[in-house]
């Protein structure tokens, strides 16, 4: 005999199918609920009214117009908070407060700098989310950052030869205080390459390699559609990948471009402009070294398709010296990533679904008596 659900388990997946359906239309009547979910009219109305109570839901004061009895609508309680995304990056630090129908409501932002060190960074990160703070709660945070970042911890790693040293910033203990559930901390080339796999040019491609090439250098792994990070999440860390030299001869990647004097003054970083302005005299070498990237990752990860992603990575000449080279041994087929600041979309976009989950937990939370007021 198979057992028949709880009563509480059958109020949690309503409550859930009505919170669903409100995040996505934003406010709705019981009415239009019940058409939605297929749930009935008597449910969805028992299932508002808990929600209300709970303080996850709220009557907008609006109601509808037109013949019969008119009908309110509910959507989210602005208890129910917003999500924090923050991007760090030599250019500052910059944040963003995300409700849960995906609109961007507030933004802050700190001046930061190239080899700022932690101390800086934190304070920085610490500004911005408390800024953010202040106008409403911060329920969960996502973070990309333009270094590589431990898995285990969310901490940022310090590799040799790195253009942003920021130190081992800790970024989920510096917003403990001021986010109220999950951070979660990520490199800002996975998140390009989440973004470019769910609305991008690699929409539809399961397996596919970004190479981030810009002031850095990065490259995220996609495996049967997910991020790949290794064991301790840092996978895709190119710029030690041994590759052909201006001069045909065998060297790091990063050691490409301190060759051909293509380093900003007193750091690894890539002088983009230097480099655009030499493209005449160095893109066929340039193209050598980058295709010896592009073979390792073949031989180790067998992508699909490459995307090419970061300031001077999308530009066409690069593809087309790229392309046009030798066949690898393996066919693979070449894309110029297509979204603007995706680094900060993917990281968005994660931060929406976590803030969904985050409200449906709580509202289950309630109907089991387990907490009073949103944490």
């Amino acid at each position: 005999m198979t057992a028949k659900p709880s009563l509480e388990l059958l109020r949690s997946m309503t409550d859930e199918h009505v919170l669903r359906a409100i995040m996505e239309g934003e406010r709705l009547t019981r009415t239009e609920i019940a058409a939605l979910t297929g749930i009935s009219k008597p449910t969805i109305s028992d299932s508002v009214r808990r929600l209300t109570e709970a303080g996850v839901l709220a009557d907008t004061g609006e109601r509808t117009t037109g013949r019969g009895r008119a009908g309110s609508y509910y959507s989210l309680a602005p208890e129910t908070g917003a999500a924090l995304v923050a991007e760090i990056t030599p250019r500052g630090v910059r944040a963003e407060a995300v409700d849960a129908f995906g609109a961007v409501v507030a933004r802050s932002r700190a001046e930061l700098g190239r080899a700022a060190g932690p101390e800086k960074a934190a304070a920085a990160l610490r500004e911005v989310a408390g800024e953010l703070a202040d106008g409403m709660p911060l329920r969960c945070a996502v973070i990309s950052a333009a270094d590589p970042v431990d898995r285990r911890t969310g901490r940022l790693v310090q590799l040799p030869d790195e253009p942003f040293l920021i130190g081992d910033l800790d970024p989920v203990a510096v917003l403990a205080p001021l986010v109220s559930g999950d951070v979660l901390v990520d490199n800002d080339v996975n998140w390009s390459a989440r973004a470019e796999r769910d609305g991008g040019c690699a929409s539809g491609v399961d397996d596919f390699v970004y190479l981030h090439l810009d002031e850095g250098l990065g490259a995220a792994v996609v495996a049967d559609g997910e991020v790949r990070r290794g064991g301790s999440g840092l996978t895709g860390e190119i710029a030690h990948v041994i590759t052909t030299g201006p001069d045909g001869s065998a060297l790091h990647f990063t050691d490409f471009f301190r060759e051909t004097d293509l380093r900003q003054p007193a750091t690894t970083a890539i002088d983009v402009d230097a480099l655009r302005a030499r493209y005449a005299d160095v893109l066929p070498q340039l193209a050598d070294a980058l295709r010896g990237v592009v073979l390792a990752m073949i031989a180790f990860v067998d992508p699909q398709l490459v995307v090419l992603g970061g300031t001077w990575g999308r530009d066409p000449e690069v593809l087309d010296a790229l392309a046009g080279g030798p066949a690898a041994p393996r066919e693979v087929a070449y894309a110029r990533a297509t979204l603007d600041e995706p680094e900060l979309a993917g990281a968005r976009a994660h931060a929406i679904d976590a803030l969904r989950t985050r409200i449906v937990q709580h509202a289950t939370e309630q109907q089991r008596g387990a907490v009073v007021t949103p944490r």
